[in-house]
């Protein structure tokens, strides 16, 4: 638990949930009336900090300079937006703050919560708290374009060389001894000649298969933006005859 020695060391502080993942950093912390335990932190949160929430600390703790709270940062994102008039929380503001978080005020945390001037009760020290803006530089996932796998049917013309063959006649004279000459009279003979002619047939056949396939690629990407800061200066009114 949170004790108030440790105030100073609350503001500014990062907020961790029960995950580990950080909530935002702390701006103002609320007191309980009672016993001045430190009850709620409002914490910016956000890409920029520019969300306010209210976030229990009742049961956080402090370590290595950061503040562990046991809730989700997903319920600390889905809190009730409490506007508080002055410095003084309203007992239905609490209740509301309760019932979101599931939690069961105590009698010492019945009462309203107050943020003393600079986190601390009245004594005798004088001090003012200096706030900075930060930047939370984050990413978001955005639709960049769409590539497409488009398949078209194209004709091309192909010239493929074929060896082809064919028969061809000659005439083969060859002397004829001791045979019987024939009749005088008309005859002929005939032989089939043979060709190859080309012929063409065609296949379909899957040759390729093309896909797509998407890969991160990783680059620098400069982001510019303005932060506000307050600067503390002491002035002093001294007496003109001194």
């Amino acid at each position: 638990m949170i004790d108030r020695t440790q105030l100073e060391a609350l503001y500014d502080c990062d907020v961790i949930d029960r995950k580990g993942e950080r909530i935002g950093s702390v701006k103002q912390v609320w007191l309980d009336d009672v016993d001045g335990a430190p009850t709620w932190a409002e914490v910016h949160t956000g890409l920029f900090g520019l969300k306010e929430s209210f976030v229990p600390i009742q049961q956080a703790r402090v370590s290595a300079g950061a503040i562990t709270v046991p809730v989700d940062k997903e319920l600390v994102k889905e809190a009730p937006k409490i506007d508080v008039d002055g410095q003084q929380m309203t007992d239905d503001q609490q209740q509301e703050l309760y019932r979101h978080y599931g939690m069961i005020p105590s009698a010492k945390t019945g009462e309203h919560d107050r943020l003393p001037k600079h986190g601390r009760r009245d004594d005798d020290s004088m001090s003012v708290t200096r706030s900075e803006e930060r930047m939370d530089v984050g990413t978001r996932e955005v639709e960049s374009g769409r590539v497409r796998l488009v398949k078209h049917v194209v004709t091309e013309q192909r010239n493929v060389t074929v060896p082809v063959s064919h028969e061809e006649v000659r005439v083969v004279r060859e002397p004829v001894e001791g045979q019987a000459a024939g009749s005088f009279e008309d005859e002929e003979a005939s032989v089939t000649l043979h060709r190859e002619e080309p012929v063409v047939q065609k296949r379909a056949e899957a040759v390729e298969r093309v896909r797509l396939e998407k890969e991160n690629v990783t680059e620098q990407r400069q982001v510019s933006g303005e932060v506000r800061k307050e600067r503390v200066d002491v002035e002093r009114d001294d007496d003109s005859r001194r």
